[in-house]
């Protein structure tokens, strides 16, 4: 599994939400939410920007580029 489907399952389990929560907030499918979360697909990068910011991480942090 690669290190962004590891740290987005993560994040979601520290902040105690659904997959279908995180679908809604950031007004997209929940299935695209699915496929990132099971590493079928990746986001674009405005979507990753936005997981950045929901979650209060750097794009670097999701991708695996850096720890913090």
């Amino acid at each position: 599994m690669n290190v962004f489907v590891n740290r987005l399952n993560e994040l979601i389990k520290e902040k105690g939400i659904t997959r279908y929560k995180l679908a809604k907030d950031l007004n997209v499918n929940k299935q695209t939410v699915i496929f990132w979360a099971d590493g079928i697909n990746e986001p674009k990068i405005s979507y990753l920007v936005q997981l950045a910011k929901y979650f209060d991480v750097s794009a670097d942090y999701l991708l695996g580029l850096t720890d913090v």
